[in-house]
């Protein structure tokens, strides 16, 4: 992530968290304070929370023993039915192109909630860093980013989205002021993204990059925009979402906005 030229200071800071990078570019008045330090750590603190709770690598956490039948949702924290109530209201919204519970090839199924938990959880953690006064952030979970700006004459976070064909190339830069965006695609994770509805890795796009309010519903509209192939951009522009779609013989498809060079 980068950021045009600011009269303020600009701190990074960068952990190892639910097994990616979580980094954070914080500037403004709490910028290298033990107050920003703190919420830092209280971020973090927030996403390993998270991780316990949901992720489907640790056999304790409860979203695994959901998975294996050992607890029900009520035996689980409040927090596992609010995100699967997400989950599902997504489901619905995208026509089944969104899903937790996915057919694999051998006719199982499934119980996957990461397509919306990470962006969940980032959201959560930024709630922390909003209480620094006159203090700017952009918090990226894996290339997935939450930015927000307090002061009217700072300068856009500029976000540059991944060349699919060449990741250490720049496709194109996406400003954002407050908000999210998040990425969908194979390039990094290989074919990890599953059609809930026919259990096949969709191929229509290389990646998909939306631009929403919050990051839980940029990385849900980013998979769902994936999985839904060319209906995807008019699917987009119905919820009023930005997005920049490229397909694998690198043409691109805009929504929403023209992306900086």
């Amino acid at each position: 992530m980068t950021r045009a030229a600011a009269p303020r200071e600009l701190v990074r800071r960068v952990e190892q968290v639910m097994g990616m990078p979580i980094s954070l570019a914080l500037a403004g008045r709490h910028a290298g304070t033990a107050e920003g330090d703190a919420a830092w750590a209280d971020a973090l603190a927030s996403l390993r929370d998270a991780d316990a709770v949901f992720s489907t690598y640790r056999a304790d956490s409860w979203v695994s023993r959901l998975g294996s039948g050992e607890v029900t949702v009520a035996d689980c924290p409040a927090e596992v039915a609010e995100v699967l109530d997400r989950a599902e209201v997504a489901g619905r919204e995208s026509g089944g192109a969104f899903g937790v519970r996915l057919p694999g090839p051998d006719g199982t199924t499934t119980f996957d909630p990461s397509g919306i938990v990470k962006g969940w959880a980032v959201d959560r953690a930024a709630e922390v860093l909003r209480r620094l006064d006159d203090t700017d952030f952009c918090l990226s979970a894996g290339g997935d980013l939450v930015c927000s700006t307090t002061r009217e004459d700072a300068p856009d976070w500029r976000i540059g989205v991944e060349n699919p064909a060449d990741p250490t190339q720049v496709v194109a830069v996406v400003p954002v002021r407050n908000g999210a965006v998040a990425t969908s695609g194979l390039v990094h994770r290989g074919a990890h993204i599953v059609d809930p509805r026919t259990g096949s890795t969709p191929t229509t796009w290389a990646s998909v990059t939306v631009r929403a309010p919050t990051l839980a519903d940029a990385d849900i509209d980013a998979t769902a925009a994936f999985v839904l192939g060319d209906a995807a951009p008019a699917w987009l522009r119905s919820r009023g979402r930005s997005a920049l779609l490229v397909r694998p013989d690198g043409t691109s498809t805009t929504v929403g906005f023209a992306p900086a060079g």
